[in-house]
């Protein structure tokens, strides 16, 4: 009775919080800019929250991450409306809702797919809400039993989990971790004040702008990704919409799907990797195996876009867990929202719950409030989405050049953050063209300093004995457990499962 009582005054908390002006305002701009990128395809909100980084510098905490997370899941959900109506999914996680969401559509029945996926993305961000804030407090709680051993060996899991998980070569997600771990480590080193791998740049004394790093990845890069590929600016057949009311057929045969598809999407989303991915493909096999007639699926199948879509979402809400109770990214996205947190000064973890309990809880209220302005806002303006399909590529890569290269000089006023941008642009270009996935660099990048930093602090707590390492249980076991993943790999099925995902994102 205590426990639901405290929880419902930090819900109080986080809804006077979330409900202010300011905080409504730049939940709506996030997650109407979530929409308008998942919309367009190529780009995604890892390459769009990596170019807005910025414009939250000025920001107070909470509205910056407020409208970081609104445009991720936003982008999560507006994926959905092309991949419907004309066949473009503008997120990779959904590709699967192209199946039969698009043979619904060719079928008139286009309005139906669109306001099932609006139901089950709905249901299934609220949920993952609620489970944030159900486990959110007792994971803290637990967190706060973690020592430097502790922290380094997590971070260890939570790295080895990511390449193991994640789609494509093990030795290039390997080499891409490692890239990133070096990457963080110049600059400064704060204990003998030696500069490490600056070659003699001044520049490089203060270390490798993050955000530089991540808007050169996922900005110049796809940019240049997307120029190679003529298919983005192809004129499109688009699915007419005449009514969004679903029947009471569809109804029925959508709660089942939707509630598995939650399940499973909160599940996957706790799990470092391609939360999304993994979880709509996930989704669309388990309805497949439990459909009663199989050659539905494929021919417009409502199950297949109502159990992807609530696996996307869901595991788009729950990824937030490990990051806001463990202080440990489990994907790009959370590694840029991590990012973001130490620009502001915040340290992710779960000091964040008890120092700044209204960042913590506004953030969480904004979720329901931002999955709420999703179906508002999405429905009527379905036109509008589509017709944003007909720009040519041509005329808007400019501007995202130019927007890029202003966010990296305003970092610190100096143009050597836009030449780290456009450097590592083209490393994400030629990373991409040899089957190697950013998100790992990325991931390493943002661990690299905190991994140095609890291994030096370990050591010097056990006077340079590595041992301490296991002879702590939960260290022990988290380094057990990234063991145990290692060998996973060799697993037919799990390569086999590795080698799909990576055909996926192509």
């Amino acid at each position: 009775m205590d426990f639901l009582t405290e929880m419902i005054q930090h819900l109080e908390l986080g809804f006077s919080v979330a409900l202010s002006l300011q905080n409504l305002w730049y939940c709506f701009v996030g997650v109407f800019l979530g929409t308008l990128i998942g919309v367009l395809p190529g780009i995604g909100p890892v390459a769009t929250m990596a170019m807005l980084l910025p414009i939250t510098f000025n920001l107070p905490p909470t509205p910056a991450l407020i409208m970081l997370a609104g445009i991720y899941y936003g982008a999560s959900y507006g994926g959905s409306t092309t991949a419907i109506l004309v066949n473009l999914p503008g997120e990779s996680s959904s590709v699967v809702t192209c199946i039969d969401g698009y043979q619904m559509g060719r079928q008139g029945r286009a309005g139906p797919a669109l306001a099932i996926a609006a139901i089950g993305s709905f249901f299934a961000g609220t949920v993952g809400t609620m489970l944030i804030a159900l486990f959110g407090p007792p994971l803290a709680e637990l967190a706060f039993a973690f020592r430097a051993p502790e922290y380094f060996s997590m971070m260890i899991l939570g790295l080895v989990a990511a390449v193991v998980l994640a789609s494509g070569s093990l030795i290039k997600a390997i080499g891409m971790i490692l890239i990133g771990l070096l990457g963080g480590l110049v600059g400064i080193d704060v204990s003998s004040g030696m500069a490490r791998y600056s070659f003699g740049i001044s520049a490089l004394t203060d270390g490798i702008s993050f955000v530089s790093v991540a808007m050169g990845m996922f900005g110049f890069g796809e940019i240049i990704s997307n120029l190679g590929q003529t298919s983005v600016s192809r004129e499109v057949e688009v699915s007419k919409v005449s009514s969004l009311m679903p029947t009471k057929t569809d109804l029925r045969m959508s709660i089942g799907p939707i509630l598995r598809g939650t399940m499973l999407g909160t599940i996957f989303g706790i799990l470092p990797g391609s939360h999304t991915v993994i979880a709509s493909f996930s989704s669309y096999t388990l309805e497949k195996k439990l459909a009663k007639d199989q050659t539905r699926f494929g021919k417009g199948a409502i199950e297949g876009v109502a159990g992807p879509e609530s696996a996307n979402n869901a595991a788009a809400q729950t990824c937030f867990i490990p990051l806001l109770t463990l202080g440990i990214p489990t994907g790009a996205v959370m590694a840029l929202m991590m990012g973001a947190m130490t620009i502001q000064g915040i340290t992710p973890g779960p000091q964040v719950m008890t120092q700044t309990p209204d960042l913590f809880w506004g953030l969480i209220a904004s979720m329901w409030i931002g999955n709420g302005m999703l179906v508002i806002l999405n429905l009527p303006l379905i036109g509008m989405w589509v017709g944003l399909l007909k720009i040519p590529y041509r005329l808007m890569f400019p501007g995202i050049c130019l927007f890029i290269c202003v966010g990296a000089y305003s970092l610190n006023g100096s143009p050597f953050d836009v030449y780290v941008a456009a450097l590592f642009g083209c490393f994400g270009y030629y990373s991409s063209k040899w089957g190697c996935e950013p998100a790992p660099l990325i991931l390493g990048f943002v661990l690299g300093p905190l991994l140095e930093e609890n291994l030096r602090r370990a050591l010097l707590i056990s006077r340079g004995d590595p041992m301490v390492f296991f002879t702590r249980p939960i260290s022990a076991g988290m380094l057990v457990a990234a063991i145990a993943l290692l060998f996973l790999i060799v697993l037919p099925q799990v390569r086999r499962r590795r080698q799909f995902l990576a055909d996926a994102d192509d």
